[in-house]
């Protein structure tokens, strides 16, 4: 299984959101070709409802927190509530920061 699509499984079954992307953004930086360390996820999710930014970031870091820890060197997190979505960030999610550091090594 891909980390890709463990982080995909994972945040289906904690958040049920109505988008979601997960996004490998590998590929933009200075990693090995097809290296699975830098991610972008854009989540929609009525679980954000009333949740400040740094909750609904640390909510995400808990779920993914062995991926975190193992594999992941960047996670950028777009979260939003389905009325910031559609009113503003669905036509306008932010780029990834530029990456400044390496790939996570393999154990």
């Amino acid at each position: 299984m891909t980390v890709e699509s463990i982080i995909e499984e994972k945040l289906l079954s904690a958040f049920s959101p109505l988008h979601l992307d997960v996004i490998n953004e590998s590929h933009q930086h200075n990693v090995a070709p097809g290296s699975e360390s830098h991610f972008k996820v854009i989540i929609v999710s009525n679980s954000f409802e009333g949740e400040r930014l740094i909750k609904r970031h640390r909510a995400i870091n808990e779920v993914l927190a062995t991926e975190l820890a193992e594999k992941i060197h960047a996670l950028a997190l777009h979260t939003y509530t389905e009325k910031e979505w559609h009113d503003y960030y669905e036509a306008n999610t932010p780029l990834s920061p530029k990456c400044l550091g390496g790939g996570k090594k393999s154990a």
